[in-house]
């Protein structure tokens, strides 16, 4: 990541990120109606210090069922404060108080019937609440928000790639011809791939046109969707950017060419054999959001060399890609990670 470009300039002040649980605070935001029956209990829990595994495994075991049978809309980070949901099968006549998990890192909110399990990226998006400290430059930090709040380089984060970036090294092997049987880690090792093209792309657009031009000939992602059409610049599609109907886009790369201007395809020759690559394991390619934008990004307190943020992304975006405009963050629950081997989440 410390390789990529940034849209506002290299940030001027050090901090600490992750110094406590406390200090990342995630809520998860689903916007589904629940139908309150059904065979499925869906149930809202606070996390601190635990992964998701580690909850979903605990919620099985009270339901007696296989931890493969409990879902959840996506993986939330074992170091900080977490609400999210779950959700495991159980048949309609049976009760289960699933406050029994209750405990110092586990804390049930609320459980309710549906008529479905829930599906990973059923949600809508993540509210952060987070505590730098040790902020060296406080008033650099505050004179970065308002920029950032028009938006940032939708980069996918550090932990996409793995610990010291092994799932990239696995991905150089995959694409060597070894092969990875454990299909979890291979689709990781291909998702990582993907991800670091993509960073790739859009980190050398931000340093030649940053995010705000538009190219005279787009490939525009259709908001809230993962469609995609490519089209010249005109009145229409200007207004349709102004109303946020569609996007601009980078592409995650796949099989042909379809869905990439030519100055993309001529940007992605210096990575021809990871793309080629891709396009053998059947990828199709997809788009993804150019530009991330934290929705309601204040100021929630300044103290004592501490500076509390709060804002809201969209799921599959990164609160790291939005801190690395602000702050040269050090992840402090890495150094943990590191000494004890803990690589979860």
């Amino acid at each position: 990541m410390s390789s990529l470009n940034y849209l506002y300039g290299k940030p001027l002040s050090d901090g600490d990120f992750k110094h406590a649980p406390e200090d990342f605070v995630v809520e998860e935001i689903l916007d589904i109606e629940f139908t309150g029956e059904g065979e499925h209990v869906c149930v809202q829990i606070i996390k601190r210090g635990e992964n998701t595994a580690f909850v979903a495994k605990k919620i099985a075991q009270l339901a007696g069922v296989s931890p493969r049978d409990v879902s959840y809309a996506g993986l939330k980070d074992r170091h900080g404060v977490c609400t999210q949901w779950f959700s495991v099968p159980v048949p309609i006549k049976t009760h289960i108080e699933f406050s029994k998990l209750n405990s110092d890192s586990i804390v049930v909110i609320k459980q309710v019937r549906h008529n479905r399990k829930l599906r990973t990226g059923c949600h809508r998006g993540n509210r952060f609440i987070i505590t730098l400290r040790n902020v060296s430059e406080p008033l650099d930090v505050l004179s970065r928000i308002n920029a950032v709040r028009q938006g940032v380089p939708n980069y996918f984060a550090e932990q996409r790639f793995g610990h010291d970036g092994h799932n990239l090294v696995m991905a150089e092997r995959l694409f060597g011809g070894e092969h990875i049987r454990d299909k979890k880690l291979r689709g990781i090792v291909i998702s990582a791939a993907r991800s670091y093209i993509f960073n790739q792309i859009v980190s050398r657009r931000v340093k030649e046109h940053g995010l705000a031009k538009t190219w005279h000939r787009e490939v525009f992602l259709l908001a809230g969707s993962n469609a995609f059409f490519e089209d010249d610049l005109n009145d229409e599609i200007v207004a349709r950017l102004n109303r946020e109907d569609i996007l601009l886009s980078a592409p995650l790369v796949g099989k042909g060419d379809k869905g990439l201007t030519a100055l993309e395809r001529e940007w992605l020759e210096r990575y021809e054999s990871w793309h080629q690559g891709l396009a053998s394991l059947g990828l199709k390619n997809e788009r993804r959001s150019l530009r991330v934008i934290p929705k309601e990004l204040k100021l929630e307190s300044m103290q004592n060399n501490a500076i509390k943020l709060a804002f809201e992304l969209p799921k599959g975006c990164y609160a790291t890609s939005v801190l690395r405009e602000l702050i040269n963050h050090k992840d402090v629950s890495l150094v943990e990670k590191n000494n004890t081997g803990d690589l979860e989440e």
